[in-house]
């Protein structure tokens, strides 16, 4: 099983769906930070307004009253209380900023005293906190959601009479949320976002697609596919038109190799006739006899090239079979028959006179080399596979491809009965090929050499 999407389809809109969960995340990081960055800044002006206001009453209060004070200023998230030392220490915490510029603002410009401020993060097991009741610790740890990293703020101002006011404040870091609504954008955003890829893939992109790649499956070297539309975005319609330039080169040079193999065959006829005439009336019977066999070899050889150019461009209209019975009449018809094995009722569509050829030239291959052809069909993913085993001894497996080239034969003798022109794998190749198929050899395991036949179910392609 593959685990990521095969269909370009697919893979665009799970690559939407990425991104878009990506920026999503990205989009609650920034604002769950600057959450963060506005509750603390809240949270320290109203930490700072509070002390700035306990040191002007404490100020102006006698100091029998500075108990009561520091009692009504504090509460359970900011604690106060007077000592005679400061609890920020500038000497190992250097740190001005905006907090004690605001108790410097709020106290005015006739406050004379020192001013300290130190905002650090603390370790988090400390918390609950001490000053908080047991109660609120609870419903504090609940609303952060267990995660309590906390910030702490201090402030240490320095009254007339040389005591210091000291201040202390924590809050946490508020915890990471992705509110209903976000949801609901992210899947209305996906879903709006993912319908205008599909439709745009799907009839722009493709669509145009499949069509091209059903026209070079079909492409064969007789006929023309018809022109493809020109249809979808400017590069499939470029790709679409270079494959009709494509088809017609392809098509020029098959028409002008067949017209030029068929050319050679026919005019080496009248020639190899009349020295077939003159051969007749050598007088000696040994050069009689030795040129007459050289000049059959040689129209063998010219009818061979005939029959291949002939599979190059079998006309006729494909017609519908049933596969068992048309291999049945073939091992009828072929001299010595051959072995049938019989795979249930599969229905193809093809060119009888052309398949015929493509397989009587692969049983022979098999009867001659292998001493006998053991044929069998069966319908695999959608595709017919007919199989020619013989018991041989196989070819290299450097040579399993290099078969199919016209007029090479593996075997090194010129004897016509033993090798052939080597002609015939090439022919039954170009025909499967036409019809949307192949062939191919392999060496069998337990000997002999496996020739494998595929042919489409649907409507095959130009007859080759």
């Amino acid at each position: 099983m593959k685990p990521f999407p095969q269909t370009l389809r697919a893979q665009l809109m799970l690559l939407v769906l990425l991104a878009l969960a990506a920026a999503q995340a990205v989009n609650l990081f920034w604002f769950a930070d600057e959450r963060s960055l506005a509750v603390r800044a809240a949270l320290g002006a109203e930490a700072a307004e509070r002390a700035a206001n306990a040191a002007r009453l404490l100020e102006e209060a006698p100091p029998s009253l500075h108990p009561s004070i520091i009692r009504a200023a504090s509460t359970p998230l900011v604690r106060f209380d007077i000592a005679d030392a400061p609890s920020v220490d500038h000497t190992t915490h250097d740190q001005r900023g905006a907090a004690e510029a605001r108790v410097r603002t709020l106290l005015g410009e006739r406050f004379g005293g020192e001013v300290r401020a130190e905002l650090h993060e603390i370790d988090s097991a400390q918390l609950p906190l001490a000053y908080l009741t047991p109660e609120m610790a609870e419903t504090h740890r609940d609303m952060m959601r267990g995660h309590m990293l906390a910030i702490e703020l201090k402030f240490s101002i320095e009254l007339s009479d040389g005591q210091w006011l000291n201040a202390g404040t924590l809050f946490e870091r508020p915890p990471l949320q992705w509110p209903v609504h976000s949801v609901a954008t992210f899947v209305l955003s996906a879903g709006f976002i993912l319908t205008a890829v599909f439709w745009f893939v799907l009839a722009q992109v493709a669509r145009p697609l499949g069509k091209l790649a059903s026209a070079a499956e079909k492409l064969g070297p007789e006929e023309k596919i018809a022109v493809l539309p020109a249809a979808g975005p400017q590069e499939v319609r470029e790709l679409a038109a270079a494959f009709d330039r494509m088809q017609d080169r392809i098509s020029g040079l098959v028409a002008e190799r067949t017209r030029m193999l068929a050319a050679l065959g026919h005019d080496l006829r009248s020639p190899l006739t009349a020295m077939r005439v003159r051969a007749e009336l050598i007088d000696e019977d040994e050069t009689r006899t030795s040129m007459i066999t050289l000049i059959e070899e040689m129209q063998e050889m010219a009818e061979t090239t005939l029959s291949f150019a002939r599979g190059l461009s079998v006309a006729g209209r494909a017609e519908d079979c049933e596969l068992g019975q048309f291999l049945e009449d073939l091992r009828r018809e072929m001299p010595g028959g051959f072995q049938l094995e019989h795979g249930g009722t599969v229905s193809v569509c093809l060119h009888p006179a052309a398949m015929r050829r493509a397989l009587r030239n692969v049983i022979e291959n098999a009867q001659n080399y292998g001493g006998a052809a053991r044929v069998s069909y069966v319908l695999q993913e959608g595709r017919i596979v007919i199989t020619v085993a013989d018991d041989g001894p196989g070819i290299a497996e450097a040579d399993l491809e290099a078969v199919f080239e016209p007029f090479l034969r593996l075997e090194s003798s010129r004897s016509r009965e033993t090798g052939g022109h080597g002609l015939g794998l090439s022919i039954a190749r170009t025909i499967l090929r036409a019809h949307g198929g192949n062939v191919s050899l392999r060496n069998s395991a337990d000997g002999g050499l496996c020739a494998e036949l595929t042919l489409p179910l649907g409507n095959p392609g130009r007859p080759g």
